[in-house]
């Protein structure tokens, strides 16, 4: 059998995927064609039912629970890793209101938080959606008020000359006392719980592959980064990939299911089994 498998080329992911994407660990009887897209790209094909597995934003994943379900394993969740709200420096959060600010896309899990929180601060400003790596040149050449940044402009927005207005990630922790749900794997019900159990292994064995041969992996991982820092990669895989990339956990669901609830209000509650369950042999 051949299955579709979506994921990012940021660190994080290729770090858990070059196992599995490359031989080195195996799903019994599947064979897996490969696509590498921004995470907004994702959340679309997703959105479209394309994709046999696909990562996506935990925002995104509440609007196709109809036709995937959520793995436990090869997703980013975890306290201290959530985006950021930049502007150039000066800038207060009210004076947003009325004003444009970068979004890596409306469909992602920093776009929805962002939402929230201006929902509680009552302003009301305009988004600008673009690719994630193009949120900061908007904020630095002043076409944006201030930006939402992910991935790896968490480490590098300061080097750039911009300052933090907000640590999303942090507010939702503190407004909601659990950790930020940034990305999960999704897989199409039609496949069946057998098969989505054993895909779920599979990817559970290429994370552990990458912790034990790190060097496997450093060449995948530099080729699909776009010229990052090395340091940057190292930072970005260490606060992206959590024992949480194994399993969700109790509370990892919890964290999922209350930011999913967010994203579906007022289209209706979801489904009683968003995710896989646990295995009791893990």
């Amino acid at each position: 059998m051949r299955l579709s498998l979506n994921f990012s080329p940021c660190p994080n992911d290729t770090f858990i995927f070059h196992a599995l994407a490359n031989g080195l660990v195996r799903v019994p009887g599947v064979e897996f064609d490969i696509t590498l897209a921004d995470v907004e790209r994702l959340n679309e094909s997703a959105a479209k039912h394309a994709p046999d597995v696909c990562k996506v934003s935990v925002a995104a994943a509440a609007d196709v629970l109809d036709e995937y379900r959520i793995l436990r394993s090869g997703g980013a969740l975890g306290r201290g890793v959530g985006p950021i709200l930049v502007s150039r420096g000066g800038t207060r959060l009210e004076a947003l209101d009325d004003q444009t600010v970068a979004i890596p896309g409306s469909r992602t899990t920093a776009n929805l938080i962002f939402g929230l929180l201006c929902r509680e601060r009552g302003i009301s400003p305009q988004v600008a959606e673009m690719v994630y790596d193009e949120v900061m040149p908007a904020v630095i050449s002043g076409a944006c008020a201030a930006g939402v940044v992910i991935h790896e402009g968490r480490f590098t927005y300061a080097e750039q000359g911009l300052s933090r207005l907000l640590d999303l990630g942090a507010w939702w922790e503190q407004d909601r006392g659990l950790p930020i749900p940034l990305g999960c794997i999704v897989m199409r019900r039609s496949h069946g719980l057998d098969l989505a159990r054993a895909v779920n292994q599979g990817i559970r064995a290429s994370l552990l592959y990458a912790r034990q041969h790190p060097e496997a992996s450093a060449g995948y991982i530099r080729e699909h980064a776009q010229e990052m820092d090395p340091g940057v990669i190292a930072r970005h895989i260490e606060t992206f990939v959590t024992d949480a990339s194994l399993d969700i956990g109790p509370e990892g669901e919890a964290a999922g299911l209350a930011l999913m609830a967010e994203a579906r209000r007022g289209a209706g509650g979801l489904p009683q089994d968003v995710y896989l369950k646990a295995d009791a042999g893990l």
